[in-house]
């Protein structure tokens, strides 16, 4: 079971949690106390982070599952408490599932890019596919320019490349 410290150590672990949860959501775990179950409220104090910012991060990090929280309600008044506490050791699981998300766009669009032929404006750099340019007889809707092929192998070859990498990090065949 890796430590706060050893995840954020993990650069990639940390460039994917900063792009979750920004400079003040990484800032709340650093701070974030192991020891026991903590609200929202006691975490804002004992962080000196904003209480909107510790709910947004806390929130978000739940979504990924890698946070969870216990809700206690008091007798008296009513009211709801949620006690969290986090749990990194998730964050292979939710990299992976993030991973397999932006996978499938991927392979939808090099599927499009693949099985269609692109025309683009010379003028205004309109891109449309090839039954679009012939419907509008190679010529441009939006600035009326000539309409020639345009060649996206380089972004085919690409998408290719980008699909392999992530299949072969996620252990696909």
């Amino acid at each position: 079971m890796a430590s706060h410290e050893e995840i954020l150590a993990d650069k990639a672990f940390f460039a994917y949690l900063h792009r979750l949860i920004g400079d003040e959501g990484i800032e709340l775990i650093r701070r974030f106390p192991t020891d026991k179950e903590y609200s929202d409220e006691e975490l804002a104090e004992i962080t000196k982070i904003n209480l909107n910012s510790v709910r947004n991060t806390l929130y978000t990090l739940y979504e990924h599952r890698l946070a969870r929280y216990r809700r206690i309600k008091n007798t008296e008044t009513g009211w709801l408490t949620y006690l969290w506490l986090l749990e990194l050791n998730n964050i292979h699981d939710s990299v992976s599932k993030d991973l397999e998300f932006v996978l499938e766009k991927l392979r939808r669009r090099y599927k499009y890019e693949n099985e269609n032929a692109f025309y683009n404006c010379e003028n205004c750099g309109n891109t449309i596919t090839f039954s679009e340019a012939m419907d509008s007889e190679f010529i441009c809707q939006n600035c009326e320019g000539k309409l020639v092929h345009f060649d996206n192998d380089l972004l085919v070859n690409a998408l290719q490349r980008r699909i392999a990498r992530i299949e072969e990090n996620l252990g696909h065949e």
